[in-house]
């Protein structure tokens, strides 16, 4: 299991003192919608530059046609980041296009499909694809892992399920961790460190309950620390 911290924070400066704090720590950093689009390829660079051995989830859950996905991968790829994700949804021609475009890098980063956002519910998830936030995501994954892709993004709950249909190195990246019992905020499926182990999940996602705190880096090396004991 690998911490991943979500660098979900208002400005750019707030993200980087946040990352200057965990320095010492050759952690997962998550670089998402809001913090990219803001601050783009310099933002990773200077990240970089605080821990060259940070690595760099790059959280854009690319969507489109297959083409277009397989360009943006393309490019996602040249920023030197180490993993990123597209949306399952966009089926397997996309995923198969995707990794097809990647296998001409010597160096590629892992890539990952996004199976059921942790911020559905069971009702609202139907709603949309007519079928179980658990059958639909281990559908998903399988579809992933037929098609080369390195892993999925899901919640604890369904991890188990997943390496099940697919394979134990089959990674599962879950968001939705409140390491401690913290409070849920706007994710509807959320899970303790613990139950994380047990379902085995891989890496960890943690945002607010690390960059709330009075002391973001006393709180992650409390995180690394039951994560040693697994």
């Amino acid at each position: 299991m690998e911490l991943c911290v979500a660098l979900d924070l208002p400005s750019e400066k707030e993200n980087l003192a946040l990352a200057q704090s965990l320095k010492d720590h050759n952690i997962w950093l998550k670089v998402g919608f809001r913090a990219y689009i803001r601050d783009g390829k310099s933002f990773i660079e200077t990240l970089k530059m605080i821990n060259p051995e940070f690595k760099i989830f790059l959280d854009l859950k690319l969507y489109d046609i297959p083409n277009t996905m397989a360009d943006a991968a393309e490019e996602i790829t040249k920023l030197g980041i180490d993993m990123f994700n597209i949306h399952a949804s966009a089926g397997p021609v996309a995923m198969k296009t995707v990794m097809q475009r990647l296998s001409n890098y010597q160096k590629r980063p892992m890539v990952l499909a996004v199976t059921a956002l942790t911020s559905f519910d069971e009702e609202n998830f139907q709603k949309v694809y007519e079928k179980s936030i658990q059958e639909k995501a281990v559908q998903f994954a399988k579809m992933s892992y037929e098609n080369g892709l390195d892993g999925v993004v899901c919640s604890t709950f369904e991890s188990r399920d997943i390496k099940r249909v697919t394979s134990d190195d089959f990674i599962t990246l879950c968001p939705g961790i409140r390491p401690f019992g913290e409070n849920a905020g706007d994710q509807q499926r959320v899970a303790t460190l613990e139950l994380a182990y047990q379902e085995s999940v891989d890496y960890p996602v943690i945002g607010r309950p690390i960059y709330t705190n009075d002391s973001p880096q006393a709180k992650v090396n409390q995180i690394l620390k039951v994560i040693s004991t697994f």
